[in-house]
């Protein structure tokens, strides 16, 4: 990468150049042609710095399986190496040569069996546009170490992961989290070592931020131990490429598994729990789980998973101080049918629930459903105990296209520092119309509704000393004097119309 370049940049260039050779396949199908690619790139990069070190060295095999796999590296055979991939771009046997790579390279590492897309031959795949995405990716420049070309082919397979995401539209949310959700949930909860879940990891968007979590507080990543299940299959490969290439060791179940019924993970006791589970399911089964011992504040009803995902989660925090981030649909804080609002409750009593963040709409690709962010924590610290935190955060944020908002840093900040000075007891103030601390007696008052509106107040607005009888003559006046000119503008429109021959 040249100098002055950043890192974005450098994305948006790869991605509008790959995303030029898609011509009319559909994103979700190109999806796996590219994420597969840059998989490939990244695993024969990292077998073949190793390569080099044991060459040079000069003691050690460096064709030896285990030289590779004692270092969390992918052994890669001869046949698979992106060099000799790329000697066969402009061939019409590429797709052929991709499908073997993937092949030797599930064969040779356990860890991937099962896990990487193999049909680059198939004959609707057209060869001369996949040779030329072979030469894009083989053309990766970005410094001189490998370290860094991990971490941009790293960063590179995420910022895919979103636009895919936004190409595809309501499918794309089945595996992706909006970065800025992520990194809010992240900021909050500060998963800084221990074991980390997630019962709907997507694409495994939340491990990758709490290990970068850990990276800039100068932690290390071995101190994470990260536990994650998803029920769709493909999504589930992506993860486990996702984490590949970022050398995160990871148990997501022994396949993908719906963790209502297959619970993969039936005594973990988590630390963290961090997830964005499918808002709203209507069909989850749970008229088979009518007596699961997960369901501690109420049994959940048939026709909405909400209220079953919450209660797993907290089914499966560590008592002694265990805390969750979640997103969940904004119904789910004041809904009362179905037993809802008694399960709701139950929780506020019970003393799980931390704090409530509502967040700004348009922040999903995939829905414009408002969303929240529930915190719960078992055995809560004292200045929490007995107490739950409000923020109202639906005016953060800016628009980056016509569907879609984002957090900026200072807003993700805004909304951590404020809950964490809340939860450790230091400085924290309530804000009207931002952050409201209220007692269970006073959430009782509101029938146990959960809106952060009800609790924050309308934000104070500025005395500009004018009183409320001038202010409202003096726009009265104004107003019409405007209605005036609006009269007056419509006569004009209407004499120069009717000198050319219009009439309206």
């Amino acid at each position: 990468m040249a100098a002055g370049t950043t890192t974005v940049g450098f994305e948006e260039k790869l991605w509008l150049a790959a995303d030029k050779l898609r011509s009319n396949m559909d994103a979700a199908e190109y999806k796996h042609v590219v994420l597969g690619l840059i998989f490939l790139k990244y695993v024969s990069d990292s077998f073949e710095e190793k390569y080099q070190q044991l060459l040079a060295d000069g003691y050690g095999d460096e064709e030896d399986r285990d030289e590779y796999l004692a270092e969390n590296i992918f052994y890669v055979p001869k046949e698979a190496r992106w060099e000799e991939i790329q000697k066969h771009a402009t061939s019409t046997d590429i797709g052929s040569v991709i499908d073997n790579a993937l092949e030797v390279i599930e064969k040779e590492n356990d860890s991937l069996k099962g896990v990487l897309t193999k049909n680059y031959s198939r004959p609707e795949l057209d060869k001369t546009r996949l040779g030329e995405l072979v030469t894009l990716f083989t053309n990766i420049e970005v410094g001189s170490t490998a370290a860094q070309e991990k971490d941009i082919l790293g960063r590179v397979y995420e910022y895919f992961l979103s636009k895919f995401a936004s190409a595809e539209g309501k499918l794309g949310g089945e595996f992706y989290t909006p970065s800025c959700i992520v990194r809010t949930l992240v900021s909050m909860i500060e998963p800084y070592e221990g074991q980390i879940f997630d019962p709907a990891c997507g694409s495994g968007g939340m491990f990758c931020q709490s290990a970068r979590f850990v990276r800039e507080h100068q932690g290390n990543e071995r101190d994470i131990s990260i536990f994650g299940q998803e029920s769709n299959p493909t999504t589930w490969k992506l993860a486990k490429m996702n984490l590949a290439i970022r050398q995160l060791e990871a148990n997501l179940g022994k396949h993908n598994a719906d963790s209502f019924h297959d619970d993969q993970h039936k005594t973990l006791k988590a630390q963290y729990i961090l997830a964005n589970p499918p808002f709203n399911i209507s069909d989850w089964g749970g008229e088979r789980l009518q007596e699961d011992p997960r369901w501690k504040y109420g049994i959940p009803p048939l026709g909405n998973a909400n209220f079953a995902w919450l209660q797993h989660m907290i089914h499966h925090l560590n008592p002694a101080g265990g805390v969750c981030g979640t997103v969940l649909a904004n119904g789910s804080l004041s809904s009362n049918t179905s037993n809802e609002g008694n399960i709701r409750a139950n929780m506020v009593k019970g003393d799980v629930v931390e704090c409530i963040v509502a967040m700004p709409g348009q922040l999903f690709y995939s829905t414009g459903i408002p969303v929240s962010l529930w915190i719960m924590r078992k055995g809560k610290g004292e200045h929490s105990r007995g107490k739950v935190l409000f923020i109202d955060a639906r005016k953060l944020g800016h628009m980056v296209d016509r569907r879609v908002r984002e957090l900026s840093e200072d807003n993700i900040l805004k909304i951590a520092s404020t809950y964490q000075n809340w939860w450790k007891g230091t400085g924290y103030k309530d804000v009207q119309g931002f952050c409201k601390e209220a007692t269970i007696d006073e959430i009782a008052q509101q029938d146990f509704v959960l809106t952060p509106g009800r609790y924050v107040g309308i934000e104070e607005q500025e005395d500009d000393g004018e009183l409320f009888e001038e202010k409202m003559q003096r726009l009265t006046v104004e107003l019409s004097e405007m209605f005036t000119e609006s009269i007056k503008l419509q006569d004009e429109i209407r004499t120069k119309l009717g000198a050319i021959g219009y009439e309206i």
